[in-house]
């Protein structure tokens, strides 16, 4: 089997290469130098030349609460059109099936927890990522519509709760969450401060998932594709708070201080949980704890962070 990969240098593309199910699969990866694919005409001409029988759609402009809310045309426009060129360019070359990777920011603003993927579509979106999710929303959608005209093409979209792990992005000014407490809490653990901060009270609720599980997820849904719905949630199926992150953080690191809120920061949403009713059903559960992820990410940044690369 032939596999064309966007995105292959991040987080999610590198735990999907690195993962044992991509061992004898012929692989074809290009980097953003290799194909940008915001340009329609390079992105033709490289999935007709590839001619793979399979493409991930891994890729994509990602970041934290900070980086959308700052830059949200960017978020928009840039993956909306990576999303389109792929998606066309896999139906003009007839590429049989295509899994793409949407987002939990999909999902209504207010609508009730667990989210359902019946939900999708069906309300106003989180004012802090609505860009990234209107996009993400459309490529999703271009999906359905393109498998409905072309019977003989299954393109489908796979929607995974938050993310973290090696290869993460630990700068604050674009970071998610876990990779932002580990940087603040190893930090503040150097420094030998007494006290961490915690924006908003700490109660809000987040399902993050190790990203090697996620990899494991898909490589499933890529082996047992036929049995894939259109749009499929891929998650913990359960959430921890903002506060519980912290602690369990602390407890990896070894930070030993006090947490301080600071009530006036923006915390989004007051719970993502994602229903796993679908995966279940589908025969896949993610496997990696907590504890046992965010030690693999803590070990991945002190390495990247010791080379002044972090």
């Amino acid at each position: 089997m032939k596999v064309f990969l966007t995105g292959g240098r991040g987080m999610v593309g590198r735990a999907i290469l690195s993962h044992p199910a991509a061992r004898g699969v012929d692989i074809i990866a290009p980097t953003s130098a290799d194909l940008d694919l915001i340009d329609r005409a390079a992105v033709m001409a490289a999935v007709a030349s590839e001619a793979p029988d399979f493409i991930i759609h891994a890729a994509g402009r990602v970041g934290g609460i900070q980086a959308n809310m700052a830059h949200p045309a960017a978020f928009l426009s840039e993956n909306m059109e990576m999303g389109f060129n792929v998606v066309q360019a896999a139906r003009a070359a007839g590429v049989p099936r295509l899994l793409n990777l949407g987002s939990s920011c999909m999902y209504p603003h207010d609508a009730p927890n667990p989210l359902r993927e019946s939900s999708l579509g069906k309300g106003q979106l989180e004012p802090t990522n609505e860009g990234y999710a209107l996009a993400k929303l459309a490529v999703a959608r271009l999906c359905t519509f393109t498998g409905r005209e072309r019977p003989d093409l299954s393109y489908k979209t796979v929607v995974p709760c938050n993310l973290y792990g090696p290869h993460d992005k630990f700068d604050p000014a674009v970071s998610h969450l876990v990779p932002a407490i580990i940087r603040k809490l190893h930090e503040a653990k150097v420094a030998g401060a007494g006290t961490a901060e915690i924006w908003g009270d700490g109660t809000a609720r987040r399902e993050f998932m190790f990203s090697g599980d996620l990899a494991a997820g898909l490589w499933s849904a890529v082996e047992r594709f036929d049995a894939l719905p259109d749009d499929m949630n891929m998650g913990l199926g359960h959430d921890y708070s903002i506060n519980d992150y912290y602690h369990e953080a602390a407890s990896v690191i070894g930070f030993d201080g006090a947490f301080t809120h600071d009530l006036t920061r923006p915390t989004g949403m007051k719970q993502k949980l994602l229903s796993v009713e679908a995966q279940t059903a589908f025969g896949w559960h993610p496997a990696t704890s907590l504890r046992e992820g965010i030690a693999q990410t803590y070990e991945y940044f002190l390495n990247t962070f010791e080379r002044g690369a972090a």
